[in-house]
This record gives C-alpha cells, structure tokens and sequence, in this order.
C-alpha cells in the first residue's frame, strides 16, 4: 500500500510517499517540499497547484493519503477517514488554528479533487493529547468561558510526542502500560509532555502554541497582565502585540541575535552575555517543567529529547540534564531520538484503514 503524507503550511507544502507491506514495515519511496504558495511570482500559485505538481513528480499511484491537522478541538482524539461532516470539523477549528488549519484543509480539498476516489485520513496534533485530565487542562478563568468558546489546554506537537514515546518503548524494550516517561520537543517550537503508561496527562502548551517554553520566537510562560501593560506603555493593538509575543521573543527577544541555538551557542563561546542569557533561561524553564512532570508521574523512568535542538545540540540536553536528578534515587534514562512525524502519519492511516477493511 502506498501511503501519500501530506503537511500543509500556508505557503508550503511538505509530502513524503511510503510503501506499506504490513505494520511497521515501511518504506520511503519519495519526499519533497514545496515552497512559495500563493507568492509573488511563483508558479504554484494555490496548495491544489502545488499537490498537482508533487503528484506528478512522484509519479506512482497512490492508495490513500494522510494529512497532519493541527486542531481538532476535544471532538477528535483519534485519527479519522475524512468525508464532510470532518471537513467542516476542521473548519470549524480554524478559529482555535488561523495560520494552520486553513493550509491543512486546502489540502485536504486539492486532494479531494485531484484524486476523488482515494481515502483521506487526518491525524490531529492535537489528538495524542486529549487523555489529559480535566483539572489539568482547565484553566483559573470564569468556567463558562469554557463552555462557550471552548478555552482550555489542548497541548501541541501530539504527533512528534506519540511517536517518539512509542521508539522509548521499543528502545528501552519496556511495555508501555509500564512507563513514565518525559518527552521534550526543542525546536523552533517547544513543549513538552508527560506520559504515563502511553498517555500524555499534561503538557506545556496550552490554547495555543504560545504557552509553555521559551522558544525561538514565542515568549513562553509570562504573567498574563504584562500583556495589558506592554499594550499600555508602547500604545500598541492587539495584533502588534500579538506579532511581539509569537514571533520577537523567545531565544531571539532575549538576545537580540537570533532564534537559531547553534549561532547562540557559537556567540556564547565568544562572550556575547545576551545570548549566553537566552540559553540559560531557555535550560532554566526546561529543567522547570521536567521536575514539575517528575512529581506528577510519581517518577520518571526515562526523559526523552527531540526535534532540531533536542537531536542536534548535545550541550543543550548536557546542560538541562546536569544535577537535575540528584534527588532522585533511581536516575532516568536519557534518550535522543529523532522525530519522525510523517512515520507515525503514515502508521496511523494505515491501522485506520486497515481496521476499517480499507487495505
């Protein structure tokens, strides 16, 4: 079974093609990206263009298609064949995701069109997730703000934390039904989960991807009431704070360099204070949120780091682990491994279909 992964960003759009021979037997036939959707001067001018082009490219017929969505509310906690009453789910959710779930659905609609008889599953970011209990994903708010707008955590990255929690059991060739384990996302975007016996029971982010760490452009945790302050003293509107906190703070706001770790890194060896600054704030709020998860679970069997600065910046995850478990009778193990969300996209659409007598 060939299985198309489609993530579509609001100007690009990532895909990579596996054959399935059967579960956890899989094989990448192709992989690309897609740039500049809708820009000036480009040639793929919509996500249907950009879709057509790759299914051309890969030239092999495909059986069905996976798209990553990012919001599927507390309605999805599970991947789903999509047909119109999920489409109108995911549109729904636009509101919770603006810059996300409108690419996800015009994908979903160009694949819809360019390959009508194929089966199409969604897998929600925000799915892995929804086993958090409800006095973690409340928040201190007048209750009914709740029930009319839907505002609570719903936690991100769902996908990448499902994974990379599976690859820990395999790898420590324990159940998962027999685990607490820690897992941290260090990307541009962060958070981090904690996840008990195979479910996330909490985790960093919150309503949106804002919430949590500090990361390369998001502030993270701040006191709610800065925002209202800032807006104040600076004279500013909604959507220009909005821009401050998303996308001028983090590792970039603090040092006044950049978001990417490695040149924060490189001038911290080389003195610079304000990047050196950023680095420690960043290790701080990790180390945070793993102890406050180490007290929650009742203890940690293994921490696990991922994604751009967990694989690929040993001295972060050296610095966050240093002393960090001296307390703790019996130490965690601490794995690094990668992410592979496109994967874990494919497996679910596979056991969904397979399940359903789709394959």
């Amino acid at each position: 079974m060939k299985i198309l992964i489609i993530n579509c960003g609001s100007s690009s759009i990532k895909y990579k093609l596996f054959k399935v021979k059967k579960k956890h037997k899989e094989e990448v036939l192709d992989s690309g990206l897609v740039e500049h959707i809708g820009e000036k001067d480009s040639l793929i001018k919509d996500h249907y263009t950009g879709l057509k082009t790759i299914l051309e490219r890969i030239e092999e017929k495909v059986d069905a298609v996976g798209h990553r969505v990012v919001h599927g509310g507390e309605e999805f906690k599970e991947p789903v064949i999509i047909n119109r009453r999920i489409i109108m789910a995911i549109k729904k959710y636009c509101r919770f995701a603006p810059l996300h779930n409108p690419a996800n659905l015009a994908g979903i609609l160009a694949i819809k069109k360019l390959l009508p008889r194929v089966k199409q599953v969604a897998v929600f970011d925000t799915a892995f997730h929804q086993s958090i209990p409800e006095y973690a994903y409340i928040y201190g708010l007048p209750y009914h703000y709740y029930k009319k707008y839907g505002i609570r955590r719903y936690g991100f990255h769902g996908t990448s934390h499902n994974y990379v929690t599976e690859e820990a059991s395999r790898r420590l060739k324990r159940p998962l039904d027999k685990l607490r384990l820690i897992t941290c996302h260090l990307g541009n975007g962060c958070s981090i989960c904690a996840v008990k016996y195979g479910k996330s029971i909490d985790t960093s982010m919150g309503f949106t991807p804002l919430e949590g760490l500090i990361m390369g452009t998001r502030c993270g945790d701040i006191d709610p009431a800065l925002v209202t302050y800032i807006m104040q003293q600076e004279s500013l509107g909604t959507e220009e704070i909005e821009e401050i906190l998303n996308k001028e703070s983090g590792l970039k706001g603090i040092s006044g360099i950049s978001n990417d770790m490695r040149l924060l890194l490189n001038q911290t060896e080389k003195g610079n204070l304000r990047a050196k600054l950023a680095i420690e704030v960043f290790v701080y709020r990790i180390k945070k949120y793993i102890s406050a998860y180490i007290g929650i679970l009742g203890g940690v069997d293994a921490v696990v780091f991922t994604a751009g600065i967990g694989q690929n910046q040993p001295e972060i995850v050296n610095m966050v682990c240093a002393d960090l478990f001296s307390y703790l009778k019996k130490k965690p193990k601490i794995l690094v491994i990668p992410t592979n969300e496109e994967l874990m996209i494919c497996r679910q659409t596979y056991a969904l279909l397979k399940g359903r007598g789709n394959v």
